[in-house]
C-alpha cells in the first residue's frame, strides 16, 4: 500500500512554513468617504463610457468628457487616501519594526512613525488648502469654473486623511502602540 503525500502547497505534520497568508473578514463599513468615492467611481465609470461611445460609435466626441473625466479620477485618488488611512492599509516599511520584539523601543517607533505621518498629513493639508485658494482664478479650459474646484478635492482628501490619522494616532496611544499580532504570528528562520 502506498501511502499519499499531501500535495505541494500543504505543510507536512509539524511543518512550519516562514509566511503564512490568511484572508481577511469583509466587513462592510459605511463611512462618509466611502460613499462619497462609490459615487464619485461610478460616475467617472459612466463618463468614460460616454466618452468612449461618441468617439468610436458617434464619431463626434464630447468636448468635456476627457476634461471631467481627469478631474474625477484626482477627487477619487485622494478620498480613497483617507479610505486606506482609516484602515491603515497604507504602504509601508515595517521591516524593523516587525523583527523588533515587543517592548518600549519598537513603541518608542511606531509612535514616532505614527506621529511623523500626522505631521506630513497636517503639511499636505496645509499646502494643499493654499493651492485651493490660489487656483481660484485660473479657469478650467472646458467649463467656465474655477480649478479651485478641482484642487479642492485634493485638499478635502487630504483634510479626510489628517483626521483619520489623528484618529489612528489616538487608537494607536491608547493601546501604547502594542501591535503584538505584528510579532506573534511570525515564524523566525532557523
Amino acid at each position: 500500500m502506498s501511502t499519499a503525500s499531501p500535495p505541494k502547497d500543504e505543510p507536512r505534520a509539524g511543518e512550519k512554513r516562514l509566511i503564512e497568508a490568511e484572508d481577511d473578514e469583509v466587513v462592510i463599513e459605511h463611512h462618509p468617504e466611502d460613499w462619497i468615492a462609490l459615487v464619485l467611481f461610478w460616475s467617472l465609470a459612466f463618463i468614460v463610457f460616454l466618452q468612449f461611445f461618441t468617439r468610436y460609435v458617434l464619431n463626434n466626441s464630447l468636448s468635456w468628457t476627457e476634461e471631467i473625466a481627469r478631474y474625477g479620477l484626482i477627487w477619487v485618488v485622494f478620498i480613497g487616501g483617507a479610505m486606506v488611512t482609516r484602515r491603515k492599509k497604507h504602504i509601508a516599511v515595517e521591516l524593523i519594526a516587525n523583527v523588533m520584539q515587543p517592548g518600549p523601543l519598537r513603541a518608542a517607533l511606531l509612535a514616532f512613525v505614527d506621529i511623523f505621518t500626522l505631521a506630513f498629513l497636517a503639511l499636505l493639508a496645509w499646502i494643499s488648502w493654499t493651492i485651493t485658494e490660489r487656483m481660484h482664478m485660473q479657469r478650467m479650459t472646458v467649463f467656465d469654473l474655477p480649478m479651485s474646484y478641482v484642487y479642492g478635492g485634493a485638499a478635502f482628501g487630504c483634510f479626510l486623511m489628517l483626521i483619520r490619522q489623528a484618529l489612528n494616532v489616538w487608537q494607536n496611544a491608547r493601546v501604547r502602540w502594542s501591535r503584538p499580532d505584528d510579532v506573534t504570528h511570525q515564524i523566525t528562520p532557523d
